[in-house]
């Protein structure tokens, strides 16, 4: 038995690494992705970056999961695009928020939950496969 993920998971996991955690900044150990630096455009930096933001909101949709989650989702974005107008302030909050980051781990958590049963199946098969190797070699 083989489980993997999804391809919007893994689409809305490459999505939010490219936003939150993509450029490893030079003399402090902190990353930073495309929300950061194109949030420093006022307003039209913020805009964008919310937008995209909701496309990862869109894929957890499109994996059917409940709408308290998706609203949890949604509610992270919209601060994060909030704190984006502050001005200076905003712009160092929004690189250590990360609500691409948080709506990833929301998303996994729930598509763990769902099939955790196929997942623990899966790695027991995998272990008990390894184990026969083992016996044989």
């Amino acid at each position: 038995m083989d489980v993997k993920a999804p391809k919007a998971l893994l689409k809305a996991q490459k999505l939010a690494n490219l936003l939150d955690t993509a450029v490893k900044l030079p003399i402090i150990p902190v990353r930073v992705g495309l929300d950061s630096l194109v949030g420093i455009i006022p307003g039209a930096g913020d805009a964008l970056m919310l937008l995209v933001s909701l496309r990862i909101v869109w894929l957890g949709k499109s994996l059917g999961m409940p709408k308290p989650l998706l609203a949890q989702m949604v509610k992270n974005a919209a601060i994060d695009f909030g704190l984006g107008f502050i001005p200076v302030v905003g712009d160092l909050v929004d690189i250590f928020y990360k609500a691409n980051q948080k709506n990833v781990r929301i998303m996994e958590r729930w598509w763990i939950g769902e099939n955790k049963a196929n997942v623990d199946a899966a790695t027991r098969q995998a272990l008990n496969d390894w184990n026969e190797q083992s016996k044989d070699s």
